[in-house]
């Protein structure tokens, strides 16, 4: 059985950047092992630009943003298998792994990185009525096809779903050719980014049909219809509110999946509302020496976001197998009120950073709204919002000097403006 002090499941952004921070808090017995056939994840097909601006502070296209992250792996020296798959990861941080460099193996590792990414949910997951033609796609899998296979899926185009994806793919289908109908999406807002919508539906006058779904798809061998309809409040169909729109093509952005299989068979307890691990302020999860980190762990907006977590991730493995620092005083974090989930879902009171960033999503769109973290009945800090959206990710900074001694669980709200 070959033995590895950090093992990192994932060569995607977030397995690099964990790779790279862990070296660098002085870790040298590192393994990344990816199952596709290059490092860079995901990033390999997003060709739009807009990655990077947090982290360095310039705009740069998703290939551009992963290689530089791949060129530190290269310097650093940090060994990776490619083409890769783990089967199976068990209690003991066991696992089991298979690929045409290994063959089938097991590896033990002292501490495991868990940065498997997500996957997108399919037509299956969404009950729509009708045949079931060639011709429906999920909206990464379009991308692929356009950007790196050279392939156009069709020429008049339907999206259900307004998820970033989504909304980057009509302005990719548009400047391919094609003609993107509408954008539909079941819910009253838009998941996308709000640069997102402007970028790439407003700029070349793609509809978004806000409150509307598929309610019907027509076409035998190939697709050659959608029905559209509008939903009530209860997101059921208005009878009477139906429109026929013929496409060769429908592009599903309908929501990300963390990938958790792994997580689960290592005994990692997940959160019901993200379906990520639940993890502390170091981002270890309910295993001792299982990390995780990325969209694994909780779907992000921006992949600098992904990038600066799984640094803590890789740097707080490294600590475990360095140092193995004991636990402190727990502080639970909870959601309420607007606000969804929190991760990290509860910190380390005595051991924390001077400041630790809680990330979430808020249920639904507020105008001139404030965030605010309570420890019971007192204010730890206040932060106005003039738009909060569940599509964007939010960051809320709580510092360890301000959270109060007998302390054992703080909640964050949405307070909403004065009608």
């Amino acid at each position: 059985m070959k033995k590895v002090q950090l093992a990192i499941v994932g060569g995607g952004p977030a397995g690099l950047a964990a790779a790279i921070a862990a070296r660098e808090a002085g870790l040298q017995d590192i393994l990344i092992i990816e199952r596709g056939e290059a490092l860079g994840g995901i990033l390999g097909q997003c060709i739009h630009a807009g990655f990077g601006l947090h982290t360095f502070g310039q705009e740069l296209t998703g290939p551009e943003y992963a290689q530089r992250f791949i060129d530190r792996v290269e310097d650093m020296k940090i060994p990776y298998l490619l083409g890769t798959m783990v089967l199976d990861i068990n209690e003991n941080k066991v696992l089991t792994v298979t690929g045409r460099e290994t063959g089938l193996i097991q590896i033990q590792a002292e501490a495991i990185v868990l940065a498997m990414g997500c996957r997108e949910r399919p037509r299956g997951a969404l009950n729509i009525p009708g045949t079931r033609p060639a011709g429906i796609y999920s909206a990464g899998t379009a991308q692929r096809l356009v950007n790196l296979e050279g392939y156009l899926p069709g020429k008049n185009v339907v999206i259900l779903g307004s998820g970033d994806i989504g909304l980057i793919m009509a302005r990719r289908m548009t400047l391919e050719g094609a003609k993107v109908h509408a954008v539909a999406e079941v819910m009253p807002y838009s998941g996308g980014l709000k640069r997102n919508i402007v970028q790439c539906l407003d700029d070349f006058n793609i509809p978004l049909l806000l409150s509307t779904t598929v309610v019907d798809i027509q076409g035998r061998g190939h697709i050659e219809s959608v029905t559209l309809a509008q939903v009530d409040e209860r997101r059921k169909p208005i009878p009477g509110t139906e429109k026929v729109i013929p496409c060769d093509t429908l592009l599903l952005s309908v929501g990300l999946l963390p990938e958790n299989e792994l997580s689960l068979s290592a005994g990692v307890a997940l959160d019901g509302v993200t379906g990520g691990p639940v993890v502390g302020d170091d981002l270890a999860t309910s295993v001792p020496g299982v990390f995780a980190c990325g969209n694994v762990l909780h779907v992000h907006d921006l992949v600098d976001f992904v990038s600066e977590e799984a640094g803590r991730a890789g740097r707080s493995a490294a600590e475990y197998v360095l140092h193995r620092r004991s636990a402190g005083r727990t502080v639970a974090l909870r959601g309420k009120n607007g606000v969804r989930y929190t991760v990290p879902q509860h910190i380390d009171a005595d051991a924390m950073a001077d400041t630790v960033t809680v990330r979430f999503r808020v249920g639904q769109p507020y105008r001139g709204a404030a965030l605010c973290a309570w420890a019971g009945d007192r204010l730890i800090r206040r932060i106005p919002k003039r738009i909060l959206t569940p599509g964007e990710m939010e960051s809320f900074p709580i510092r360890k000097a301000d959270i109060p001694a007998d302390c054992d669980t703080i909640t964050f709200t949405v307070e909403e403006a004065a009608q």
